[in-house]
């Protein structure tokens, strides 16, 4: 069984594209989606549309919650952004989607952890900003689940960890936003210090141990970053073109 794992897409509809013809150049049996797919000053509705007609199995991030939910006084310029372009069926789609899914008996989505799509899972933010998370800080945030395989999102950082229990929780990195500044819970910043797209593809074998490939995929980020900077975010701009904040 191998999936391609992708999440954060933030409308960057052209790394969309370009990580969906490097899938099917691989090959995969199943392809999923992690949320935070539309907030950004890129193409809202294109890529809505885009996802819409796919099909896949796909979650709600936290920017689907806050682009639902949140006051315009409480939001960010990315989910401003995405409010002034959503049309009313493509809202309708974000409502229906769920906050984590349950692939199978061993596999498990969500966008932060099980219980927040806020909460990092394999990296810890505090007062130092962000690094990796400890295995035993991973185990914690698991909770009750007793799945084998925990996908998830929302730090837009590539990697995976192998628990002590064999378990693998794996967060392919984001397709559209290789850099950012955030404050939640203390400010940080996120830099993968080049412009590719990322997703990653996991693989179960034959013995029931999973894997993961994390990839990296090029497209045309510049054009990315001048649609950035024609709608008024040069922060996004710069990171499009570059990975760096």
């Amino acid at each position: 069984m191998r999936i391609a794992v992708l999440s954060d897409i933030h409308g960057n509809l052209a790394a969309l594209d370009a990580v969906r013809a490097d899938i099917e150049r691989r090959g995969a049996d199943l392809i999923v989606d992690l949320g935070d797919l539309l907030s950004g000053p890129l193409q809202v509705a294109e890529t809505a549309d885009r996802l819409i007609a796919l099909g896949w199995p796909t979650i709600a991030g936290n920017h689907e919650r806050q682009v639902l939910n949140d006051p315009p006084e409480r939001m960010s310029e990315s989910d401003r952004h995405a409010v002034a372009h959503l049309r009313a069926d493509q809202r309708e789609w974000l409502r229906k989607l769920p906050a984590s899914l349950r692939l199978s008996d061993e596999v498990l989505m969500v966008h932060g952890t099980p219980r927040s799509d806020l909460e990092c899972f394999i990296e810890t933010i505090d007062a130092a900003g962000i690094r990796a998370a400890s295995a035993a800080e991973a185990a914690e945030r698991l909770g009750d689940t007793d799945a084998r395989l925990i996908l998830c999102g929302h730090t837009h950082v590539p990697r995976s960890l192998r628990l002590d229990d064999g378990r693998l929780i794996v967060n392919p990195g984001s397709v559209g936003l290789q850099a950012y500044s955030g404050e939640h819970p203390h400010p940080h910043r996120v830099e993968n210090h080049s412009p590719h797209a990322r997703y990653a593809i996991v693989e179960r074998h034959d013995d029931g141990v999973w894997t993961a490939e994390l990839l990296a995929v090029d497209y045309d980020w510049d054009a990315a970053a001048a649609l950035a900077l024609r709608n008024g975010r040069p922060d996004w701009a710069r990171a499009l073109a570059t990975g760096r904040v």
